[in-house]
């Protein structure tokens, strides 16, 4: 493995910006330091750019097996990296979803031959599977997932007395998708028989803010009764916010939350020109809705920003708005997008990096990564925070070619990705290295 010594840069990490040299050698961060006089068997020149920890998405779904026409763990991973994400955590909801040992290995080798990113996947749940889910070894399995609403795969578990039986017996993370079947269920018969030939403007009426309440309080509540080390993906409206905590630190929270980078970035208002391009589950809500979350986020109460990338092909999203499946393809740009309010004056560069480096590794326990500290694995990105450059075909890396950012001027450009000490991206060129590895957790 070549040893690789970056020069010249800001590195942001831990809260503070200085200028340092990074040297890394068999995988990892050796030394940390100023004017670093070693020799290296790459040298990069960070001048002006700024070193940030790789980030770490845990909320993917990269479509394979099964669905590899819309994207899989090859095309995704090496969209994931160009964007500077350095490790992804990938959902169950594939074909056949992976709701066994068995299954969920057969992921993991997929992985082992073909991703460019360090990879863990979650177990998944049914109504019925609770002996495969207590059989996961939390020590090399991110979580388990539990479908507490439907969506993209009919994994539903809505049964309240297995909800309670994996509440009560899964002692690693579970992670939940909250809307409430009934609800939704109920306004999608409401709504279709009264305006058949809908738009995506019904989405957020249909999948409403009351069934994403309702559904993560009852969750919130059986993890309350029990103990459960639980984590609520995609919170997505104003409503659920008070139902987390800001007054203890990261590392003491049993109930964490996520917020998704587009639930930030966009609001109903962009239904009129995006459509179906930013249908998704939950639904993106109203503006009052999307600068309560962003306020949330900075406060505390919400603890990682994650892109829930789900792709799906062109003609499957040009569908009538009832046919159209939900999700969007976003693990490329999700830093750009971040970077777009670091320059509206909104967040810090600081503070970007905690949310979407250092509290998910805090948040799942992640061993040795998501800090740039002497001794972790050598997970970096250097970007050039000042570039402006167009979101075009031209540089899509998702294996279904689209983005509801397309056209969009973005400033901030990922220049060098390193993935486990492997230089993986260089100024828009792929290096295929084989880099990515199972990431373990110190449970």
């Amino acid at each position: 493995m070549d040893s690789i010594l970056i020069k010249n840069g800001l590195l942001v990490n831990r809260g503070t910006t200085t200028a340092k040299d990074v040297f890394i050698k068999n995988g990892r961060i050796e030394r940390v330091g100023n004017t670093l006089n070693v020799s290296a068997d790459t040298e990069i020149d960070a001048t002006g750019k700024y070193i940030l920890p790789g980030i770490i998405d845990d909320q993917v779904h990269f479509r394979e097996p099964g669905l590899t026409h819309k994207g899989n763990i090859a095309t995704e991973s090496r969209a994931a990296v160009a964007g500077g994400v350095t490790s992804y955590m990938e959902m169950p909801n594939v074909n056949p979803p992976a709701v066994t040992q068995t299954l969920l290995q057969e992921k993991y080798d997929i992985a082992a031959r073909n991703s460019l990113a360090n990879y863990s996947f979650y177990m998944g749940t049914t109504n019925d599977n609770i002996e495969e889910v207590l059989k996961t070894n939390g020590q090399n399995v991110c979580g388990v997932k539990i479908f507490m609403g439907s969506s993209t795969g009919n994994m539903l578990v809505d049964m309240e007395k297995t909800l309670d039986n994996l509440f009560s017996k899964v002692e690693l993370l579970i992670a939940t998708h909250c809307e409430d079947e009934a609800t939704v269920r109920a306004n999608n018969e409401v709504y279709k028989n009264q305006n058949p030939n809908a738009t995506a403007s019904a989405h957020p009426i249909i999948r409403s803010r009351e069934a994403c309440f309702i559904s993560s309080s009852m969750g919130i509540n059986l993890a309350k009764k029990h103990n459960t080390r639980l984590h609520v993906l995609h919170i997505s409206t104003a409503d659920e916010i008070a139902l987390f905590t800001n007054t203890i630190p990261l590392s003491k929270k049993r109930i964490t939350a996520e917020v998704c980078v587009h639930h930030l970035f966009f609001n109903e208002n962009d239904y009129k020109t995006l459509g179906n391009l930013i249908k998704c589950n939950p639904a993106i809500k109203s503006e009052s809705d999307q600068k309560a979350l962003f306020q949330a986020l900075l406060d505390d109460r919400f603890d990682v920003i994650a892109t829930d990338h789900a792709p799906h092909t062109w003609a499957e999203k040009s569908k009538p708005y009832y046919d159209a499946p939900s999700g969007l393809p976003l693990i490329q740009h999700t830093l750009p997008m971040m970077l777009d309010f670091y320059y509206r004056g909104m967040i810090s560069l600081e503070r970007i990096v905690e949310k979407m480096s250092h509290a998910v590794a805090d948040c799942f326990q992640i061993e040795k990564r998501g800090y740039l500290d002497e001794g972790y694995w050598a997970d970096v990105t250097i970007v050039d925070i000042d570039k402006t450059w167009m979101v075009s075909k031209e540089n899509f890396l998702y294996k279904c070619a689209w983005s509801p950012l397309e056209g969009k001027i973005l400033r901030g450009m990922v220049e060098q990705t390193i993935v486990s000490g492997r230089l993986v991206y260089d100024k828009g060129r792929i290096i295929e290295a084989g880099a990515g590895q199972r990431m373990f957790f110190e449970r």
